[in-house]
């Protein structure tokens, strides 16, 4: 006799492939389906549901773009393990779309997610991520020094800085999330980056980098917030700018 998988109330025709996907999604909120779980045949699924085969597969296809379903012929349907880059897509595209003006907004989630993982870089670190990031730190410094100056060598030289940092709390939550704020500050960060370096401010975006990889490696975690919020340098960017 073949072991039933998880038992779905049927529901009714309003949006049907919304609350197949709802459904699904709460079956795993629950642990009723776990990570690397087969989930039911589209028969099974249509039969428990109470619904047409077409909305169960339109409803799977929306959870395997979303990165949360995997198909994996021929076995079949499984719940993703991990993460996958496309769970943080749907987000990403949400902020982008928004009609709204977002960009104090940003700033705002940047900070607190900056403060965040500097406080769990802190806690987590061991020597030799010290180590990598004061390598990390060194890079950024040659970069600025360089005759000419490569923006786009230092800005790269920073990414790689932050992400050390940010891989340093050891929480790949965080750390997705982290990246996906980046993704959406890119634009600002880049900006921020060349206008320090066109009016000589170079030494004095080194001088902030050089803070956060005191705290981290001292593992000081005093005055977190005021050393982010002061190495943001938002006065000296317009966004006019093209």
């Amino acid at each position: 006799m073949t072991e039933k998988g998880p038992q779905f109330e049927k529901i009714n025709q309003t949006s049907v492939v919304q609350q197949v996907i709802d459904a699904l999604t709460q079956a795993m909120i629950d642990k009723k389906l776990r990570p690397g779980d087969k989930i039911p045949t589209e028969l099974e699924l249509s039969e428990s549901f109470g619904v047409g085969r077409l909305s169960i597969r339109e409803a799977i296809k929306v959870l395997v773009y979303f990165g949360v379903l995997e198909i994996r012929r021929p076995e079949g349907t499984f719940v993703r393990e991990g993460f996958s880059e496309s769970m943080i897509n749907p987000l990403l595209y949400g902020i982008i779309l928004d009609r709204d003006d977002s960009y104090t907004y940003l700033k705002e989630l940047r900070q607190l997610m900056e403060v965040g993982v500097i406080q769990m870089a802190i806690e987590k670190s061991t020597e030799e991520d010290h180590q990598l990031l004061t390598e990390k730190y060194r890079a950024f410094a040659d970069a600025l020094a360089a005759d000419p100056v490569d923006v786009d060598a230092v800005f790269e030289a920073d990414n790689e800085f932050h992400r050390v940092v940010s891989e340093m709390g050891r929480n790949p939550l965080v750390n997705k999330i982290n990246s996906l704020v980046r993704v959406l500050t890119h634009a600002i960060r880049y900006r921020t980056v060349e206008n320090m370096i066109a009016i000589g401010e170079g030494q004095t975006l080194l001088a902030a980098h050089n803070q956060i990889c005191r705290v981290i490696t001292t593992k000081d975690a005093r005055n977190i917030e005021e050393i982010v919020g002061e190495g943001y340098f938002y006065n000296r960017v317009s966004l006019d700018q093209d």
